[in-house]
Order: C-alpha cells, then structure tokens, then sequence
C-alpha cells in the first residue's frame, strides 16, 4: 500500500537504476488507471561532474564538523550511492511503475554515515539540486542541532555584585506596566488613535482607491500596526494623554500607519498566491523569482497577515476539498515479471532473456564472484558484462557497483585466479594509461577503412586538387571526385 509522502521506487528502463521520488498526489485518469505526482529526487550519477565535486567538497566538511568515525575506501564509495539530491522539479507517472519503497531522511550533524549503510533501502540529502539551473545550494530546512547553536548563558552573579552591564544596550523598554494610567483610559486613547487613522485613509488619495467605503478604511485603521503605533507613542510621551494626541495629530495632518496588507498591490499579492503554490514556504526563493523588489522581512511579514484574511480561508477551503477527492493511498502488486536483462532464467531455454552469446565462467563486474544462482546482463552488449543477483538489486536500488573500480580511483586489489573484462583491457600493453580510462568507460566499436588503389594514386599524382591536409582541416566541405579523376586521366596520358 503506498500513501502521500512515501518515497518510493521508479522503473523507466529494466536496465537502469531506479528513481527515487516522493509521492506529492495520487489522481485517477479518465480511463481508470492511477497516476502519481511525484517530486524528482537525483543520485550523484544523474549530476555533472562539478557539481560531484561541489559534494564531495560538502561532504568532507560535514565529516570534521561532525567527527564522523574512520570509513574504509569502500563504505566511502557506497556512501555516495545513498547520497541523493532533492529538487522541486514536478513529474507525473504511471503508479504501475512503483517497485516499493524507501526511507530519505535530511542529514543531520548527529547522524552517523555508515548507519545508513547498515540499514536496507536509506538515503539522506542534505543539498537540494536545481536541474535548470545545474545548481547545488545547501537545504534550507535544515535541523539546526549542536554546541555552537546554543546560547551562551553568563555566570550567575554571587550575592553582592552588582550588575555592571549596560542595560539600555542589551533591551529597549517599549512599555511600562506600571503608568499612571488606568486601563479604561488607554482603551479610549486606542480609540481615538483607530479613528484618526480612519481620517487619515479618508484624506490619503491611495488609500481611499485600495479602501473606497467607509468600512474598509475602519477595518484597515483598526490593525495591529494602528494599536502599536498609539501604545508607542504614549511610552514615547511619558503616558501623557496631551501630548500623544498632539503627536498622533501634528501640524502637517494625521500620521497615518500602514502595514504590509496594505502597502501590497492586488498584482503582487497574486504573485504572492502564485509562488506560494510553487515554493511552499521557501520565503528565499519566493522574493528572488517572483518579488525580487520586496525584502525578506516584507514576505513574511505579508505572509502571516495573508493567514488572517477571508482569502486563505476559501484557499484552504478549496484544497481541503480537492484533497477529499483525490486518492490518499493505492494498492500495487509486488512487481513478478522477470527482467529482459536475466541471463539463462530459471526454467528458461538457452538463449533467451540476453544470454545470446555469452561465455560461460564470467564473473561478476561488481563482487567478482563466479557463482550465482540468477546472472543479469550489464552494460554494453558487446562487453558481455553481467551481475550476480545480489549486485543487481544493489544495481537497480543504489544506482553503482559495491565495489569501486579503477575509473573511479580505485587501487588495484591483489592477483586473483580470474580477472574481469575490465581488468584485462586495464593491462593490456597495447592501451596507454588515458586509453584505458576511455575502455573502462565505454568500448568503442572499431573500423578499417580500405582504399582501392586508384584512391591511392591519387593521393600522390592529384595533390594540387587534392590538397589533403587542408581537407582534413574541413571535413564538412566535399571533394570534387570527377576533377580528381580527370587530372589523373590527363596526367596517364601525358605519360603514355
């Protein structure tokens, strides 16, 4: 049974790793079948090779700042292969496609690595990849845990000293709860600060367009930016009533107080609306694309007066209904059939599922082992690599071999009695050192082109027409062949 907010497994391709992503939605097509929003999560194998650089870089930090135990070469390399990177890049699948599920967590300053490769099917993110951008920036959710965000608290002051800091720069006092004033009296004075701000909106030629009745203009000066602007100026004024009337009325005209609900346009609170839905509550990214002229604090500032406001309640109305109608959870079957890449199956003739072809006593590319009770094709057909079944579901769940081989730095392991594909062309004296990285990577196919000999006499008799060098530097532009052909003509001639 597979819910909202499960991390699952993705098959595109029976020959390639999993995807791992999260459920966001789960929606019935018109004709029956279940598909799955999901958020895309990336391995390193899916990112270039700067930003894998980029990660090693973080990854070496995050080990001195957390004091992460001693790892041997091998947990290092599978280590990367449970690293993932989240995105907020969107896709839709079949939810037929579903191979069980995962557990990603976000990588915390207490956890220890290698916990993650005791434990079946883990994975951690700690950097959020941007697939348009080809960024790698650290998440912004991350748990902050540890001595160096702790408060320092002073020591406790023995009975008789006395406290020489300076308290008017440690705190600013912006009320005193023991004024000369009684309660029904600052109550009045809110009052009238409520409707000079009503008078002042009246006045203002913008506000009177945002608020055109007298009702609205009640509301918007009856805000809490209204009330602290009247309980600051009567702690400004010493609590006395005379004077912060004067100061809520001065010589130029009411003062008037805006907060953030006000200040907003109605087109910039629908791109409020607009990249909430797309970001969350990531306020960073919500100011950069879409409000890069507001500040950070004027985003949420407005997001938490937006919670208050008729708009977000019939928001919230409406997807609580959408939620209602959507599928919370869905049942797939434990996936059976066998996969192309299977090498003489159980049952099977001969031959069939990929095994054309393939010489008996291979080893596995990955744990070198020659046994196994089911092997998979791996790689390009013409190499005839092949997996045991263990270091194929390590394949299809973690997206790498166990073991890491010469291309990826690896040292060359003692003398066994049988070597892999790999290892044979590494020592081959044929191959320099660069030559052999490109054969680790990819065997190339090969080709000989033959010449006749008419070909090759024209090589040396046509070289004015010809002009070899200068064609190997143009390879797009043709040769004119029947000028080639009459000069040679000409010149057999000339001879004869």
């Amino acid at each position: 049974m597979y819910r909202v907010g499960d991390y699952v497994y993705f098959e595109n391709s029976s020959s390639n790793p999993y995807l791992i992503r999260r459920i966001e939605e789960l929606n019935k097509t018109a004709n029956g079948n279940v598909e799955a929003k999901v958020v895309c999560l990336f391995r390193r194998r899916d990112i270039s090779t700067n930003l894998n650089t980029l990660a090693d870089s973080n990854a070496r930090d995050f080990e001195e700042e957390s004091k992460q135990p001693s790892m041997s070469e091998q947990q290092k390399h599978q280590l990367k292969h449970r690293e993932l990177f989240l995105s907020r890049q969107f896709e839709s699948l079949p939810a037929t496609h579903i191979r069980g599920k995962c557990n990603v967590t976000l990588l915390n300053e207490t956890d220890v690595l290698t916990g993650y490769l005791e434990r079946e099917d883990c994975f951690f993110y700690s950097l959020v990849f941007d697939p348009v951008q080809k960024t790698l920036l650290a998440d912004q959710g991350e748990i902050r845990v540890g001595s160096k965000y702790q408060a320092e608290i002073p020591d406790k002051l023995a009975e008789g000293d006395l406290d020489n800091r300076v308290q008017e720069k440690l705190e600013t006092k912006v009320w005193d709860p023991n004024n000369q004033l009684k309660d029904p009296q600052i109550d009045q004075f809110l009052v009238v600060a409520r409707a000079v701000g009503t008078f002042a909106r009246a006045l203002d030629c913008s506000s009177s367009i945002r608020q055109p009745s007298l009702h609205m203009s009640a509301a918007a000066a009856s805000r809490d930016i209204t009330l602290f602007h009247a309980m600051d100026t009567l702690q400004k004024n010493s609590y006395d009533l005379a004077k912060a009337m004067s100061t809520l009325v001065p010589q130029g005209g009411p003062v008037l107080c805006r907060d953030e609900m006000e200040e907003w346009s109605a087109s910039e609170a629908m791109l409020f609306e607009e990249a909430l839905e797309k970001y969350g509550k990531d306020f960073n990214d919500i100011r950069q694309d879409f409000l890069p002229w507001k500040s950070l604090a004027s985003v949420v500032q407005f997001y938490y007066m937006w919670k208050t406001t008729d708009r977000y309640i019939q928001q919230k109305r409406l997807k609580a209904a959408e939620a209602d109608s959507k599928l919370k959870q869905v049942y797939i079957p434990t996936y059976t059939k066998p996969n192309p890449n299977q090498i003489n199956a159980p049952g099977s003739k001969p031959g069939m599922n990929g095994a054309t072809g393939y010489q008996k006593g291979l080893s596995c590319e990955s744990c070198h082992t020659a046994q196994s009770q089911q092997w998979y094709a791996w790689g390009p057909p013409n190499m005839q690599c092949r997996l045991c079944a263990s270091c194929w579901i390590y394949w299809k769940k973690y997206g790498g071999l166990k073991t890491p081989t010469q291309l990826e730095g690896a040292t060359r392991a003692a003398p066994r009695g049988h070597m892999t594909r790999q290892e044979v062309q590494g020592m081959s004296p044929f191959t320099s050192s660069a030559g052999r990285a490109k054969l680790l990577a990819k065997n190339r196919q090969t080709f000989i082109l033959q010449t006749t000999k008419l070909t090759r006499i024209a090589r040396r008799v046509c070289q004015d027409i010809l002009q070899s060098r200068r064609a190997a530097r143009r390879p797009y532009a043709s040769i004119n062949a029947n000028a080639v052909k009459a000069e040679l003509f000409n010149q057999n001639q000339n001879r004869d």
